[in-house]
């Protein structure tokens, strides 16, 4: 079976921002996008928990899955809420079975 490639992005970030992050990115033309809890981690600024938090708070990881020539669009989109916010970006190679979807 042929695969093609792609780019698989992930954006980890605080649930409350999880609006504007997915607004920037249909704006910039991302089509889908798959939004997890995260139910916690340990980072620049040590070990949390999701655990016992009220509503909203807490983190949310949101994966996109894209055509390479679409990723710096993407990030533009990404970074401009991000870098105001608590939250990490990576980029990975993909393959997809069905390109067209992408």
């Amino acid at each position: 079976m042929q695969t093609h490639l792609a780019k698989r992005v992930e954006i980890i970030i605080e649930a409350p921002m999880e609006t504007r992050l997915t607004a920037a990115l249909e704006k910039a033309g991302v089509t889908g996008f798959t939004i997890l809890p995260v139910l916690g981690g340990s980072g620049r600024s040590g070990r949390w928990s999701r655990e016992g938090q009220v509503g909203r708070a807490g983190m949310v990881a949101v994966i996109c899955l894209i055509r390479p020539e679409r990723l710096d669009t993407l990030l533009d989109a990404a970074f401009a809420v991000v870098e105001r916010h608590i939250g990490v970006v990576s980029v990975s190679d993909a393959q997809v079975l069905r390109a067209e979807r992408f």
